[in-house]
């Protein structure tokens, strides 16, 4: 007979356990090894292995809406964002949970002269990078988490993000990717469906602690654009708060 919950992450942990069946988990273990299986094949017509980074970061940094300084790039899959801030001034730590992407990225890194920090884990344990960012960039990595882990998520960019510092997000568009189904019945079917779907309204109530600096679809890039782009993403800047508050009350 297992009781084995009384905690708050015991909960978290024991609700991880409902997707775990499913490719789409997102924690380390199974999801890792999922991962790892996905990014094995590097010659698979997949969009974001292309070595470019989001033209929405780039436009962000270039616009100057967002200064060089410390950087985490969250979910680096093969490092092609982690690599175009490097180069541009930043000083950049990486996570992913797969040992297949984060070798990837190390590759690059290694061939292009970059230093970058790569840690393969989970961003959430004990452990993982832990700043103050001036930046955290995630491009792919929330719409792969299960809505209880939005705490997580929120509690991260808490502690890690600096005071008035940016978070830069790509995240599945309703109507054009992910999964639309409410969040109660993914608990019912065990799986992400793949990833989900947001809205702008549900992306400002989930981020509303912080300041809305862009919200738009990703423009989408031709293939010989020096950038990566699919407009089924929306591309959003939030700005932290420069005065001490709670993004996961």
């Amino acid at each position: 007979m297992d009781r084995n919950v009384r905690s708050v992450d015991d909960v978290l942990r024991l609700m991880d356990d409902l997707f775990a069946p499913k490719a789409d988990r997102w924690t380390s273990g199974a999801g890792g090894d999922w991962w790892d299986g996905f990014y094995e094949d590097r010659s698979k017509p997949v969009p974001f292995f292309v070595a470019k980074p989001d033209e929405s970061l780039v436009s962000y940094v270039e616009r100057g809406l967002v200064p060089p300084g410390r950087a985490l790039d969250l979910g680096c899959g093969p490092g092609r964002n982690a690599l175009w801030l490097a180069s541009h001034g930043f000083e950049v730590d990486a996570v992913d949970l797969s040992s297949g992407a984060i070798a990837w990225a190390e590759e690059r890194a290694l061939e292009a002269g970059a230093d970058i920090r790569f840690h393969c884990g989970d961003a959430f344990a004990a452990g993982a990078p832990a700043g103050p960012y001036d930046l955290i960039n995630d491009s792919g990595c929330f719409h792969h988490l299960p809505p209880h882990r939005r705490v997580s998520y929120l509690q991260l960019v808490e502690r890690s993000l600096a005071p008035g510092g940016y978070l830069a997000l790509s995240c599945f568009a309703s109507g054009a990717m992910g999964s639309e189904l409410p969040d109660a019945e993914l608990y019912g079917s065990g799986g992400l469906q793949g990833g989900l779907a947001f809205t702008p309204e549900s992306l400002r109530w989930i981020f509303e602690g912080m300041e809305e600096v862009e919200l738009r679809r990703m423009r989408d890039e031709p293939s010989g654009s020096a950038c990566f782009g699919e407009d089924f993403l929306w591309a959003a800047l939030f700005r932290k708060p420069d005065e001490p508050g709670s993004l996961s009350s």
